[in-house]
Formats: structure tokens, C-alpha cells, sequence
């Protein structure tokens, strides 16, 4: 009964210790700042189980995880006097949350200071660099004749002209530096600031796709030009192997009609050699029979061989 009574006070105590806060547990991808009657007294980043003073201090939680932020995309000038948009993005992180919450204390401020720092630095470095330098890293190498090449190079090599001295990559690279160096003094460090869109405004980006589609136009026509040139010339050379073949074949042809009719005019002759009296008059036959008899009537003279061979005929 004793041992019974016992458990049942280390169950209480424990249920009120729980109930009290006493235990709060600390994830992997966390951090927490441990505050006394409002006041920062610590922070704790290690996971597992932890312990605190009930009823007097309270916790703070704060991702250790790499955060996003977006900005809103902008309109700014280029040194050469260019009228962008520009939409830039960027990874953040806590690494000091204690600072954190005694400057900032919450994401929505975090978020808003970000707004300020990053804006002005990326406004700053976009209005003091050419286009060209914001939109490539490199020199292009220019297209070799004949190959095909899409609408951003298009873009870039009648829009965005000059040899490359920044670049892109060095200009972000700039940025992050700058911006930096403005979040140790809020417990942030900033990971990484990219550009992640950049587009001419309204105005400009209609004279730039009349521009591409003109463009487009102009190398289709040529496309087409060259089609016909090839067309014109697979048919000619077609029509020449087609004359080729025909007057061949007509040729072979005669020649085989030639050899065909002497052959034949050489059987006829043996064949009449053989009784020439009796080639004349199926001849004789022929010819009346060839000719136009009906409704008709022949006057056969007496000394015709016609009338020779009926009047000769055995009865």
C-alpha cells in the first residue's frame, strides 16, 4: 500500500512538473531563446529534452534553417539609362538568436529589414552598371553561319551590346557582399542573393518583340528563299535525268522496232519466195477486202486476174 502511495506521488509530481513547463524539447532543425519576466537570460540550439523554471521563463522558437525571401519587383534605370524590372531573391539564416530577438524578435520584421537592406543594395548596383553587364556573365560566341539561334540571343545581341567587364555572376556576388556585412547586428546571415528576373518595362518590351518578331520574319523569308532556290533545283535536275531516261528509252525502243520489222520483212520475203503466184493473189485479196464493197457493186473486166482465179475455180 506504502509502495502503491509512493508511485502515485512521482506520477503527480511529474504531471504537475510537465503541466508546469518544467520540460520542453528542442528539435533538430531549431533554436530557442530562453526568456525570464520578458528579459533574453539564454539560448539553446543542441536537440533533445531541456529544462527550465516554471511559471518564470518562457521560450522562444527560431528555425536554424535556411529561410526564402522574395522581393517585389522594381522598376530601376541602368547606367545606360535603361528602364527595367528587377526581381531579385534571397536565402537568410539565424545564427545568433538571441541577438535576433532583442533587435528583430519576429519574422515579419526580419522580413521587412531584409525589404530595406536588399532593395537599396540591389537598386544601388543595378542603377550603376550597363545592362549588358547584368543580363550575361561571359562574352557570347557568336553563331556559326547557317545555325539556328533563339529569341533571347536575338534579344541580347541587338538589345544589350558591349564587351562584358562585371559581369552578372560578379555583380551578385557584390550585392551579397554589401548586404552582409548590415546582419551580424540582427543575428542573420544572409546566404545567398540572386536576380532572379530582370525585363524591360511596358513600353520597351513591345519595341523589343516587334524588334524579335521582325527578325523572326526576316530569317523565315530567307529560310524560304533558300527553299525555293532548292526546290527550282531539285526539279531542274530531276526534269534533266527525266529527259534523260525517256530519250534512252525511245531510243532502245526504235532500235528494237528497227530489228523487230527487218526480222519480220525478212520472214514475209522467204515465205512469199516460196509460191509467188500465190503471194499475188492473196495480195488480190487483200486489197478487196480493205476496200469499201458494201452497197456496193464491182464490174470486173474479163481480163482481170480476179476474175481468172473465180472463173477457174473447180466446181
Amino acid at each position: 500500500m506504502k509502495a502503491l502511495q509512493t508511485i502515485l506521488i512521482a506520477v503527480a509530481i511529474v504531471a504537475f512538473l510537465g503541466i508546469s513547463g518544467v520540460f520542453y524539447t528542442v528539435g533538430e532543425y531549431e533554436q530557442v531563446v530562453i526568456t525570464q519576466f520578458g528579459k533574453p537570460v539564454g539560448s539553446v540550439s543542441d536537440a533533445g529534452l531541456h529544462f527550465k523554471i516554471p511559471f518564470i521563463q518562457k521560450i522562444t522558437r527560431y528555425e536554424k534553417r535556411i529561410l526564402r525571401w522574395d522581393g517585389d519587383p522594381r522598376e530601376v534605370p541602368t547606367r545606360d539609362k535603361r528602364f527595367i524590372w528587377v526581381d531579385a531573391t534571397a536565402r537568410w539564416k539565424i545564427v545568433d538568436p538571441l541577438r535576433f530577438l532583442q533587435s528583430i524578435g519576429t519574422y515579419d520584421q526580419a522580413y521587412a529589414k531584409l525589404d530595406d537592406i536588399l532593395d537599396s543594395v540591389v537598386k544601388d548596383h543595378v542603377s550603376a552598371n550597363p545592362l549588358v553587364e547584368l543580363v550575361r556573365s561571359t562574352d557570347l560566341i557568336e553563331a556559326q553561319d547557317g545555325e539556328e539561334r533563339d529569341a533571347s540571343s536575338v534579344l541580347v545581341d541587338k538589345e544589350v551590346k558591349g564587351k562584358i567587364v562585371r559581369g552578372r555572376e560578379t555583380i551578385t556576388r557584390a550585392i551579397l557582399e554589401e548586404a552582409s556585412k548590415a546582419m551580424p547586428q540582427f543575428g542573420m546571415e544572409l546566404v545567398d542573393v540572386r536576380l532572379k528576373r530582370l525585363d524591360y518595362v511596358e513600353k520597351v518590351r513591345e519595341k523589343v518583340y516587334e524588334r524579335m518578331i521582325s527578325e523572326r520574319k526576316r530569317k523565315a523569308a530567307q529560310f524560304r528563299s533558300e527553299g525555293e532556290g532548292k526546290k527550282a533545283e531539285i526539279i531542274g535536275q530531276m526534269e534533266k535525268e527525266l529527259k534523260s531516261i525517256t530519250s534512252q528509252a525511245f531510243k532502245t525502243a526504235e532500235e528494237i522496232k528497227g530489228k523487230a520489222d527487218a526480222e519480220a520483212a525478212g520472214i514475209y520475203g522467204r515465205a512469199y519466195n516460196q509460191d509467188p503466184e500465190f503471194y499475188a493473189f492473196y495480195k488480190t485479196l487483200e486489197t478487196y477486202k480493205e476496200s469499201a464493197f458494201e452497197n456496193s457493186t464491182i464490174i470486173i473486166g474479163t481480163d482481170s486476174d480476179y476474175y481468172n482465179v473465180l472463173k477457174n475455180v473447180p466446181r
